[in-house]
């Protein structure tokens, strides 16, 4: 069902789909996957949460703890869309996207549910095109599975956060005091 949130009156699109591999700025080799399974990646996706640097937090995500990490992502990587970024084994970018629901049992693919993105990228692999990549490849992949309607809030003066979700298409759709709201609307084959 759609919410009262608006979306652009356009699609964006085309995006690549994982799997995707690139030579980041800093010259590392970095691969951009969907886990087959997310019951399968959660170990290492955990792993890259422990080593993120608490400062960095969004709105209180990624939480801290080990444990509480773990319960995040079992609570919501079921139901998710996710890519990952990984380096020499590890991984050191996550992106996902969370249905907007109360039940997930009731998401029908290509409907109208609405879908949060979550993005982090390791401290040490930011500003080094890897969050590019990982979000472009998560929006092709969403759209693969056939996935529409996607939103998130932004510190309204993380600009460099903004000026990335503008190039690949999301519009701003409404402010909060210390927030920006952006949308996109994926393309797909009903169009």
């Amino acid at each position: 069902m759609v919410g009262a949130r608006q979306y652009p009156d356009e699609p964006s699109g085309p995006f690549p789909s994982p799997p995707t591999a690139f030579e980041d700025r800093e010259g590392r080799s970095i691969e951009v996957r969907a886990p087959d399974d997310f019951a399968d990646a959660i170990d290492d996706i955990v792993a890259m949460y422990v080593e993120f640097d608490p400062s960095d937090r969004a709105q209180g995500i990624p939480p801290t703890g080990e444990d509480r990490i773990r319960n995040w992502l079992e609570t919501i990587g079921e139901d998710s869309v996710n890519v990952v970024a990984r380096h020499e084994g590890d991984t050191v970018g996550h992106a996902m996207l969370v249905p907007d629901v109360d039940d997930p049992s009731t998401i029908e693919r290509g409907d109208d549910t609405e879908w949060e993105l979550a993005i982090f990228v390791l401290q040490a692999y930011q500003r080094a095109g890897i969050g590019t990549v990982l979000l472009e490849n998560l929006l092709g992949h969403a759209a693969d599975v056939d996935t529409r309607r996607v939103w998130l809030t932004v510190e309204r003066w993380n600009n460099p956060a903004i000026a990335l979700y503008e190039r690949v298409g999301f519009e701003a759709t409404g402010t909060e005091s210390f927030e920006q709201e952006m949308a996109i609307l994926l393309d797909g084959d009903d169009e």
